[in-house]
């Protein structure tokens, strides 16, 4: 891929993809530019760290990107895409990783047949075990959409989804991470006072994690893997049956609904 690869935005979301991209080598370190709003120690850290282009006018970087990755923060986005428009070119691309943005929110700012792309990856893109969903806007090619999946497959694996379903795939893999790392607090503290060293507590539970998430990947059958290890009258028995006494499936799936919600709510305001 011989593309320039502008990101607007530096948080860690962004850090992550340009860390992805560039140890995959998919495009050359000079290709990639980022810009922020405001905070020009960290865009300096980022340029430095990864030996890319750090660039603090925005005007420049558009004009000199083929593909623009909107990273800012949601309350940013409108601000943004409106000045970019004056910029922006039909022969380049737009790819989001903004929670609650539509592609057709971003082609009504932009005012032009551009093609939009909308993904949302999760923080393990920090370590490459993304689960990214992307949806293409009115005038993404075949060509362009492929291109975005080679660009997110540089931190984990990806998903061409419809955009009705991105609110949903938000509350599970956008979101999913830290319902799992708030679980893990809970075993740590129980851990703790049943008097288990807190740190041998943590390395046990987040290996116990890895393995589950292993063995989900291999069968992809929660459903069996739970009945195979829960054997009659054991301690697995006794404590999904506690579980299901505190109606644990519905907490978790009204956590789900209510981050599903936040979803909508936020695509309304954008």
């Amino acid at each position: 891929m011989n593309q320039t690869i502008a990101f607007m935005g530096a948080g860690s979301l962004a850090e992550a993809i340009i860390s992805g991209i560039t140890k995959a080598q998919i495009v050359p370190n000079e290709n990639i530019l980022v810009t922020n709003k405001s905070d020009i120690n960290r865009l300096k850290r980022i340029e430095e760290g990864y030996d890319i282009q750090g660039n603090t006018n925005k005007q420049e970087v558009i004009k000199q990107a083929d593909i623009i990755i909107l990273a800012m923060k949601p309350k940013d986005a409108a601000t943004s895409l409106s000045f970019m428009k004056e910029y922006i070119r039909p022969d380049q691309m737009v790819i989001s990783v903004i929670a609650g943005l539509t592609t057709e929110r971003m082609e009504a700012i932009l005012e032009k047949e551009i093609p939009v792309i909308r993904t949302m990856p999760n923080t393990s893109a920090l370590i490459g075990y993304s689960a990214t969903a992307i949806a293409k806007g009115s005038y993404v090619t075949d060509e362009q959409l492929a291109v975005a999946e080679q660009l997110f497959q540089t931190v984990g694996m990806t998903t061409i989804i419809k955009e009705k379903d991105m609110h949903t795939v938000t509350a599970i893999a956008g979101s999913g991470p830290a319902f799992f790392y708030y679980m893990v607090e809970a075993m740590e503290q129980a851990a703790v006072e049943a008097g288990l060293d807190a740190e041998m507590a943590s390395q046990l539970i987040a290996q116990t994690v890895i393995g589950a998430g292993k063995m989900l990947e291999l069968s992809g059958d929660p459903i069996t893997l739970r009945k195979n290890i829960t054997s009659p009258g054991g301690t697995t028995e006794a404590g999904v049956q506690q579980l299901m006494s505190e109606d644990f499936a519905s907490i978790v799936q009204s956590c789900v609904q209510r981050a599903r919600e936040r979803s909508m709510e936020l695509a309304a305001k954008s």
